[in-house]
C-alpha cells in the first residue's frame, strides 16, 4: 500500500511540474488519468502492480 501511495504522489509532482511548465496540457493529464483508471480495472492490472512491486523491489536493493 505505500509503495502504490508513494508511486501516486511521485506521478502527481511530475504531471503538476509538467503542467505548470506547459509542455503537458491539462488535456493530455486529464486522458492520462483516465488511462490509469482504466489499466486499474483492466485484466492487466495485478501484472502491471507485480512489476511495480518487482522493480521497487530491485531499487530497494541497490547499494547507491
Amino acid at each position: 500500500m505505500a509503495l502504490s501511495v508513494s508511486a501516486v504522489l511521485l506521478m502527481l509532482v511530475v504531471v503538476v511540474v509538467l503542467v505548470r511548465r506547459s509542455t503537458l496540457k491539462v488535456s493530455h493529464a486529464l486522458v492520462c488519468a483516465l488511462l490509469g483508471f482504466y489499466l486499474a480495472s483492466s485484466s492487466i492490472a495485478p501484472s502491471i502492480q507485480q512489476v511495480t512491486a518487482n522493480l521497487a523491489g530491485m531499487l530497494n536493493g541497490l547499494n547507491l
